[in-house]
């Protein structure tokens, strides 16, 4: 109840006008329903919430089948290939997550300013392709499947394509379930990102939309913002309802051996 309350206020004060948002005592019932807000926030203005949603589902659907295809494919590598200095290797890249994310925002900012992909979607899109959190989930789940079953489908015949295929990775669906979760929630939230790679209003990604409920004076149009972030929340909502057997079952099998 602790967890929901938060999201609960959120609701009711979409529906409530500015003045009765933050009104002492909390009114979780609005009285009247200010549906008003909704049309406001889908309709008004000159780029609506249509066109963030439409850039945010852009950025994020194509990040995430980059993610699950990339870290499928390293994860497999470094899991059950061998090579030269694969775990000095794998090693090394998992070391780069320890660089905070914000010290490489205008390093990212000015190398894809001189590739000429500065204030388009591709800006966002490509970082969230390569991830090392995908590949280090992956390669633990591949780790976790019996590598006889992969020296099976050698002796029958079959490449090493096909045993990444058709051998080890229906294994691992529940995992690469909780990955595209994990990858859509942090694509869609993302607001620092499109803050520096975006000028242009009509590429703006939800977070970044938001903001036009507040005014240049630091005003807040708060039963709009609370609107359109109840918007926001029904994508997130959908994957996970979509997936959630598959994320639970990959909690669940995360703790055995």
């Amino acid at each position: 109840m602790l967890f929901l309350l938060p999201f609960l206020w959120m609701l009711s004060s979409s529906l409530k006008r500015n003045l009765d948002v933050l009104a002492i005592p909390v009114r979780w019932i609005p009285s009247p329903a200010e549906w008003q807000n909704y049309v406001e926030v889908w309709t008004g203005g000159a780029v609506t919430m249509a066109v963030f949603f439409a850039n945010s589902l852009t950025v994020s659907l194509i990040g995430v089948v980059g993610d699950l295809t990339t870290s499928a494919m390293a994860g497999y590598a470094f899991a059950r290939l061998t090579f030269r200095g694969r775990d000095k290797v794998f090693l090394l890249y998992v070391a780069t997550a320890i660089v905070p994310m914000q010290l490489l925002l205008i390093p990212r900012f000015m190398f894809f300013q001189q590739l000429g992909l500065y204030n388009t979607l591709w800006a966002l899109i490509l970082p969230g392709i390569f991830t090392v959190f995908g590949t280090f989930l992956v390669r633990q789940a591949f780790l976790a499947v019996p590598a006889e079953l992969g020296e099976a489908a050698r002796i029958d015949g079959a490449g090493e394509w096909r045993v990444f295929s058709r051998v080890y990775l229906p294994q691992i669906r529940s995992t690469l379930a909780a990955l595209a979760i994990i990858s859509f929630v942090g694509s869609w939230n993302d607001y620092e990102g499109p803050l520096i790679m975006l000028s242009n209003q009509n590429l703006y990604t939800v977070p970044l939309g938001l903001t036009r409920f507040v005014d240049a004076d630091g005003g807040l149009s708060a039963g709009l913002a609370m609107a359109g972030s109840v918007s926001s929340v029904i994508p997130i909502l959908i994957v996970f309802l979509v997936f959630q057997r598959q994320f639970v079952a990959a909690l669940a099998s995360s703790g055995l051996k």
